[in-house]
């Protein structure tokens, strides 16, 4: 790391980032009383938001109900719209691309929205559950960031952390409320536009990190706005596609990549409780949600929240350097394959 790197990084307030690199591996994996115990604040909200889950997935709501989804029909669901169950595919899945997502900061609503609509789920019994899921993981998430060193939030004074946050945070609200409402209110595209645009993106964005890997970029947070509101309208149409845009926006900005990460699961989690009030919203112009997997998707998050951040604090800050565009590559190579196809019934 360059003098000047390491100066901004002391300005900034990221220079406890830089001092643990300096420690080894081993050293960084000794875990204080304090940061051991911080887990159990997350344990308690989780147990709260399964409970909750639990009594969504029996849609008690006027406005929503079983969808007869292939996967539904085939668990024998379909009679009742109490009737439901933990997924054991969907489970251990989630709990693979949870972790991913935590430690990369993206691939949960990219990967695993395509996935899950090829096991016959319908986009309504996929879409809202991904953002309620992902807000519950990402404010969790960058909770233990925040205690394992990750990353350092403060409000007085205002930590340069928490100014990145509230860019991202806000033009990501903004834009997936517009998506939302446009996309799926008003304009309707076929879903395999939808999918194509996130897939080419996620090539342009990992393509471009892994171009500039190794040079020391000065730090631009303006740039932020951009990559938060472009990354929100991809949470909105999709469910996905927020984490990469973000995550390797905020390395060409110049952020540390362990920092990135926290930032984008606290920005993530904040955009999606947005996304989810927008979607209750709605219930009311003739949406209709299943949260029949809800319950799986939470169960799911637990393990994955919690050893997550661990991994991004013992492994050292080169690695995720290349590991994040290096991941954002796999991921649009696998959803173009997914896509592959639908796209050869068009052209």
């Amino acid at each position: 790391m360059s003098e000047k790197r390491a100066e901004d990084m002391r300005i900034l307030g990221w220079e406890g980032v830089g001092l643990r690199e300096k420690k080894t591996a081993r050293e960084r994996m000794a875990l204080t009383a304090r940061e051991g115990l911080s887990v159990l604040p997350v344990l308690l909200f989780f147990a709260l938001v399964f409970g909750v889950s639990c009594y969504l997935a029996g849609n008690p709501f006027a406005n929503t109900s079983r969808i007869g989804s292939e996967a539904v029909l085939r668990h024998g669901w379909s009679g009742g719209s109490d009737s439901w169950g933990i997924v054991g595919s969907v489970l251990v899945l989630c709990i693979l691309f949870e972790f991913l997502d935590s430690a990369a900061g993206m691939g949960y609503g990219t990967s695993f929205t395509p996935l899950l609509l090829l096991m016959g789920y319908d986009p309504m019994q996929i879409v809202p559950i991904i953002m309620i899921q992902q807000a519950c993981a990402g404010l969790s998430s960058s909770w233990i960031h925040r205690e394992l060193g990750n990353i350092e939030w403060k409000l007085k004074p205002l930590s340069e952390s928490v100014r990145l946050w509230l860019i991202i945070a806000l033009t990501g609200s903004g834009a997936v409320v517009f998506s939302i409402t446009s996309v799926y209110g008003l304009l309707k595209p076929a879903g395999v536009w939808i999918k194509l645009y996130v897939c080419l993106l996620l090539f342009a964005m990992g393509a471009l990190s892994l171009i500039s890997l190794g040079k020391d970029r000065e730090y631009r947070p303006r740039r932020m706005a951009f990559f938060g509101a472009l990354a929100g309208f991809n949470k909105g149409i999709g469910g996905g596609g927020y984490g990469p845009v973000v995550t390797i926006g905020g390395l060409l900005s110049g952020i540390p990549a362990k920092s990135m990460t926290a930032l984008t699961a606290l920005s993530e989690g904040t955009v999606c409780v947005v996304s989810i009030v927008t979607w209750f919203m709605m219930l009311g112009q003739g949406v209709t949600i299943d949260f029949v997997l809800l319950p799986t998707m939470i169960l799911g998050s637990v393990i994955s929240v919690l050893l997550a951040p661990y991994a991004v604090r013992v492994l050292p800050e080169r690695l995720w350097k290349g590991v994040l565009p290096a991941y954002c590559l796999v991921i649009g190579a696998l959803t173009l394959w997914k896509l592959l196809p639908e796209l050869g019934g068009i052209f």
